[in-house]
């Protein structure tokens, strides 16, 4: 299949690099999302010290793994 040529020469991102760009995207902005509301449930629950840093780190992993999966399915079907 030939690759898609821009106006000035340049190659195109391949629909890997397209869903990779996708899923790096979409765990940056879950893990920000899971940060905000990891530190407010577990300061709500009272954590204090190790606990409360695990719990917002356990957050932020789930959140930005989840949603950096569905942008990185977004970016597949839109290829």
């Amino acid at each position: 299949m030939p690759v898609a040529v821009g106006p000035y020469g340049q190659s195109q991102p391949s629909c890997f690099d397209r869903v990779k760009m996708g899923f790096v995207m979409g765990c940056a902005v879950g893990m920000a999302a899971g940060a905000l509301f990891g530190t407010f449930s577990c300061l709500r629950i009272r954590m204090r010290g190790r606990e409360l840093m695990g719990g917002i780190g356990k957050t932020m992993m789930q959140s930005g793994g989840t949603f950096g999966t569905f942008m990185a399915i977004g970016m597949g079907i839109w290829c």
